[in-house]
């Protein structure tokens, strides 16, 4: 028997030609059965997935929350069709604490933890400060097509750094497996701020980079009119905890002071790793991944997910996500793009880095994901430094087989899986910088165990998704920056190992991996802060 205010009516199947009306009154008889008067509640769709797993009968699944007025009991033992459970909406509960200061609170980093970390301090009377090495989305937007165009790259500015960091540049997924209570709220928040509501429902949401690139910059306006303040190009440089209980951060546009200092720098900002470690803050080496990634035409992945069902509207483009684990290291695909393109991601000189992005509507000819092996401590030496060195390394190999002026390497499959290199793309032409691609030996980039776990995993994914290893896909490189190589220790409290004010936060801390992820690191980090602090009085 369960009491509650709302309730979730889970695993309605339905053709794909059935609209949410007819699910919605599936819901409600289920209901009924269950001993709710219909009268008393209200229906909404609450997640809505595709289910593939037969080609001849693709189905649509829901899932439906039913809120009411008042608690209800169901029925016991009611035998009905569907699965019922008490729906969860749990709020953020802010607690604000006692401390006073003359400062205000200082993000370092634009990323989804930094934004909404802001965010959150900012409409609680916090004022904080944000700052990012990068520049503002216009201009940032700017940068990156002169770097597409003519090969002029900003290390200050890029696909990494910048507002709303490296998740900007991508296809705005918001696909987490964290499990976190939060994580309604931050698809509500991005509505808020301009993204479609079908973020909400969807079992697998994207927002789409040319949409995303307005609602960061949104959500930046909002929390300039709450009283925070908001700096581009302002990179920190040093950062002191002042005897008198405030920060000093020195920053390429001079010191500031804070209450306390928020490290959501991202995961590229090696230096900055480097300044801490220098300071004796605790940093450790993780796991990370490297790969390629790999684009297949569109039509090709939808064919293959869907059959005959390929193209119809109630689907949309095919995505997939693909793993083997049956070497003892693992090998998977990662942030697939439907219908986008292979982006330029470096941030430093003399290294090439890849990434991927799709549009809103997914409009573009080719698919592109990465293929990623793990890359374990003891595969670089088990040393923060080792590890960004790994990384370097990597990417400084692409940089030189793409030729010297950061065009990329890429390679047929086929000739990656034959152990030889030079066949042009015939069939999928390659999408990195409009074509400012050159053939080489992928094999000759990495260490020998990626490699043969690229391979590996190609054969694999092949007998999962057919087509997956077709010999005219194309590989590109390098795919490095899926996560951070370090992590910046901390406590319980969320501030770094002995520094009472420094709080490491997100995927540069090593604490998350996505925008979803992310946000809610940045929200639990503004929620720590709150305990701890009062509201900042001017």
């Amino acid at each position: 028997m369960i009491n509650s205010k709302g309730f979730l009516v889970s695993g309605i199947s339905v053709s794909l030609d059935s609209d949410e009306s007819e699910v919605l009154d599936i819901a409600s008889s289920e209901l009924k059965r269950a001993g709710v008067n219909p009268a008393q509640i209200h229906l909404s769709v609450f997640k809505r997935s595709v289910d593939a797993r037969k080609k001849n009968n693709i189905r649509l699944v829901y899932s439906v929350a039913a809120v009411f007025d008042e608690p209800i009991v169901l029925k016991k033992n009611y035998g009905g069709k569907y699965t019922i459970s008490q729906l969860n909406s749990e709020k953020i509960e802010i607690n604000k604490g006692s401390k006073m200061s003359q400062y205000r609170p200082l993000i370092i980093g634009m990323g989804p933890a930094g934004l909404f970390c802001a965010l959150l301090l900012a409409e609680n009377g916090y004022a904080p400060i944000i700052i990012d090495r990068g520049d503002s989305i216009k201009q940032r937007i700017k940068t990156n097509e002169k770097f597409v165009k003519y090969g002029i790259l900003d290390t200050e500015s890029n696909i990494q750094f910048g507002a709303g960091g490296a998740g900007t540049f991508s296809d705005g997924k918001l696909l987490t497996r964290i499990g976190d209570k939060y994580i309604s709220y931050v698809l509500e928040r991005f509505c808020d701020f301009g993204a479609p509501n079908d973020i909400k429902t969807s079992a697998k949401p994207h927002i789409g980079t040319d949409l995303l690139v307005e609602i960061v910059d949104n959500i930046l306006s909002h929390i300039e009119k709450l009283g925070g303040t908001v700096i581009y190009r302002c990179r920190m440089d040093d950062i002191e905890e002042n005897s008198d209980g405030c920060v000093k951060v020195s920053t390429s546009q001079g010191d500031i002071l804070a209450s306390c200092a928020v490290l959501a720098i991202g995961h590229s900002a090696k230096d900055t790793y480097r300044m801490l470690m220098s300071k004796s803050y605790m940093v450790e080496p993780k796991n990370f991944s490297v790969g390629v990634r790999i684009e297949h035409h569109q039509s090709e992945i939808d064919k293959s997910l869907y059959g005959d069902f390929a193209g119809h509207p109630a689907i949309g483009k095919g995505e997939y996500h693909l793993s083997d684990t049956s070497s003892g290291r693992g090998v998977y695909t990662f942030c697939m793009c439907p219908g986008g393109q292979v982006v330029a991601a470096t941030s430093d000189e003399g290294q090439v880095v890849v990434n991927g992005m799709s549009n809103r509507l997914r409009d573009g000819k080719n698919a592109n994901s990465a293929i990623l092996v793990t890359v374990r401590t003891n595969d670089y030496g088990a040393t923060p430094e080792a590890a960004m060195s790994f990384q370097n390394e990597i990417e400084k190999n692409a940089f030189a087989a793409g030729g010297g002026d950061y065009y990329a390497p890429i390679q047929t499959v086929g000739d990656f899986l034959d152990g030889k290199s030079g066949i042009k793309p015939s069939s999928v032409f390659p999408s990195y910088r409009d074509g400012k691609v050159r053939c080489a030996d992928m094999r000759k980039i990495f260490p020998s165990f990626v490699s043969n776990e690229l391979a590996r995993g190609l054969g694999s994914f092949e007998k999962k998704l057919s087509g997956f290893a077709n010999r005219s896909a194309v590989l590109s490189g390098v795919e490095t920056r899926t996560s951070s190589p370090v992590r910046i220790l901390r406590n319980e409290l969320r501030t770094a190992i002995g520094h009472d004010t420094i709080y490491p936060c997100g995927e540069g801390a090593g604490y998350a991996g996505g925008i979803t992820s992310a946000a809610v690191d940045g929200i639990k980090t503004a929620l720590s802060i709150m305990e701890k602090f009062a509201p900042y009085n001017k």
